[in-house]
């Protein structure tokens, strides 16, 4: 059996974080493994992955066979790419500096689309917590306003039971008066 790539999983439940390892294919999951060469956590925004690309290629140079995870993993990261950039410098296509050249070019463009892309989302977010904050804030006027009416209500029915309450003693006082008149 060759020597796979592949994740091996740690962490708690509901929180997985991997480590990316070369192991016999025989070996269980989370088993035995010959190195590690790397760490992938989902969890992130975007998923962070760290990995030890020349090992990596020089791993598949050597004949291991990445799971379809790792693999997804390692042409994310660029490690694919240089292997490929490595055969041809071994048949003598291109130089080793024009290959070095190409990966760093493609390396750089991946990591400006992936800060970007990371920009973006914070932009979004951003623009989300504004609007719930003004949506909060026309909640809260239109409670306020209704909390003031309510109170403004309870003080106009105070005010006439007190207007009610003085001219009662005055109609009562008039009204024994006006029998004594009599």
């Amino acid at each position: 059996m060759p020597a796979r790539i592949r994740l091996q999983r740690h962490g708690k439940k509901n929180q997985p974080f991997y480590h990316i390892v070369v192991a016999d294919g025989r070996a269980p999951r989370d088993g035995r493994f010959i190195e590690k060469i790397g760490t992938y956590n989902p969890m992130t925004n975007p998923a962070t992955i760290v990995l030890d690309v020349d090992k990596a290629a020089e791993w598949l140079k050597n004949g291991a066979q990445p799971s379809e995870t790792a693999r997804r993993i390692l042409s994310y990261k660029g490690v694919l790419l240089k292997r490929h950039l490595q055969i041809g410098v071994e048949k003598g296509a291109i130089s080793q500096a024009q290959a070095d050249v190409k990966f760093n070019e493609w390396l750089q463009a991946k990591e400006n689309k992936i800060a970007n892309a990371k920009s973006e989302e914070d932009n979004k977010m951003r623009n989300i917590k504004k609007e719930r904050l003004e949506c909060e804030k026309k909640f809260n006027e239109a409670k306020a306003a209704a909390v003031a009416a309510k109170r403004q209500a309870a003080a106009e029915a105070e005010a006439a039971a007190k207007a009610e309450a003085e001219a009662a003693p005055a109609e009562e006082a008039a009204e024994t008066e006006a029998p004594a008149e009599n």
